[in-house]
């Protein structure tokens, strides 16, 4: 009779497998990526990898749900506490800790635009993708909502609407970095006007 394995251990398999995927993706983007690389990545048997994902598929989606679930793990009131302002706190959903304009983009963004625009047209993926966006959008909106109720933001257009212009800013200077080199799309720059945008549409109390 085998042992039994804890939880801890299967939580930590998972995340290493996960870790593997990240880097083989990465290295690979999404279409040219196989099982079998994140198989000799994490160095497991055909059988460690496929008992915890089914595919390829479902393994991408794990690894960017999970990418999405650490940005919005805190709650807002404990993000709020270790930003300092509802400024910070906006700023930190898409620029992350370091909150500073920079060349360097999401190293996964590429593969991700791989898995959903050649699915847009499966359903699985669209949902997958609409999950997603709406996420993202719903902790945008709160943090500008609550902005605005503690008087930091005095906003020109509805929150919804800046919430999705974000999104939109973001989703664009993806998909042209992933297709042009960063001189081309001088993503530092864009970045600082996008804070700029920010700071005039939501009139930030300074």
């Amino acid at each position: 009779m085998s042992p039994k394995v804890s939880q801890e251990h299967k939580a930590q398999r998972r995340s290493n497998l996960l870790e593997a995927a990240r880097k083989v993706f990465i290295e690979h983007g999404y279409e040219k990526a196989t099982m079998k690389h994140v198989m000799v990545k994490a160095g497991v048997s055909r059988g460690g990898l496929y008992q915890y994902f089914d595919n390829k598929e479902d393994l991408f989606e794990a690894l960017i749900e999970l990418q999405q679930m650490e940005a919005f793990d805190e709650s807002l009131q404990a993000m709020l506490k270790h930003q300092g302002s509802y400024w910070e706190a906006l700023v930190m959903t898409f620029l992350g800790d370091e909150k500073k304009p920079t060349d360097h983009m999401d190293p996964l963004a590429p593969s991700k635009l791989e898995y959903f625009i050649t699915g847009r047209n499966d359903k699985r993926r669209q949902e997958h993708a609409r999950k997603r966006f709406m996420q993202g959008n719903k902790m945008t909106v709160r943090i500008i909502e609550e902005g605005v109720n503690a008087g930091e933001f005095t906003p020109r257009f509805e929150p919804e609407v800046i919430a999705r212009s974000i999104i939109s800013w973001i989703d664009g200077m993806a998909v042209d970095h992933a297709i042009l080199d960063s001189e081309s799309i001088r993503l530092k720059e864009q970045t600082e006007l996008l804070l700029e945008y920010l700071k005039w549409s939501l009139q930030v109390k300074e």
